[in-house]
């Protein structure tokens, strides 16, 4: 994906609030180099944001006629309106190690034998993991496949397989789950018992008795 910025030389709240009014979005790009004041068209980075791909991939940012490559490492949007108010990019290369956290795609859930055979419900517990590889092996997604799932069988991190030479960043001694398996619940069937009839006779005898006593 191809984006252009444009340099920024003023800084400070007030050049950033007139930077905004004028529907752009102030920003930094860093590493391998001096950090560059940046600024970028608001509605056009707005509807790139939106895009999965924006996120996890390496990125072709035109600056002062010169194309480098780029991620993107960080954004704030305003706390309640549609609007963009920072965004940071790190610049890369093929030899640029990362660590970065991609979207995890499911695949062949619906033919596990888990599902097709038991009708068993699968929980996606994760949407994304962190991974660690060079800059020019970062995938858009990570997809997993599910077909193998049995019931009552759970995925962790170390159970996913990942591409050659992407690895997945675990903290500490945590092995989070990623897919879980449960049977569903079973239908609890409510009993109702009819209600007997009254006897003929029997409730009227008894009003009759009372009146011949009278």
């Amino acid at each position: 994906m191809k984006f252009t910025a444009y340099e920024r030389s003023v800084q400070g709240t007030g050049a950033s609030r007139r930077l905004r009014n004028a529907a752009k979005v102030p920003g930094i790009v860093y590493g391998a180099g001096e950090p560059k004041m940046i600024e970028l068209d608001h509605n056009a980075l707005f509807f790139a944001l939106k895009k999965e791909a924006f996120h996890s991939s390496i990125l072709e940012m035109e600056l002062a006629g010169k194309v480098e490559k780029v991620l993107l490492r960080d954004f704030q949007m305003h706390a309640w309106k549609p609007i963009v108010m920072h965004v940071d990019f790190q610049r890369v290369d093929e030899t640029t190690r990362l660590r970065k956290k991609v979207p995890l795609h499911f695949e062949g859930e619906e033919n596990s034998p888990a599902v097709k055979t038991d009708k068993c419900l699968v929980s996606h517990v994760a949407t994304e993991i962190e991974i660690e590889c060079l800059a020019s092996q970062l995938p858009e997604f990570v997809t997993i496949d599910l077909s193998g799932l049995v019931k009552n069988q759970s995925l962790h991190l170390n159970d996913l397989k990942l591409p050659a030479g992407i690895k997945a960043v675990r903290h500490g001694t945590l092995n989070p789950a990623i897919v879980a398996v449960t049977m569903p619940k079973a239908e609890e069937e409510v009993i109702v018992a009819p209600v007997a009839a009254p006897e003929k006779g029997k409730g009227k005898g008894k009003k009759d008795e009372k009146q011949n006593k009278k």
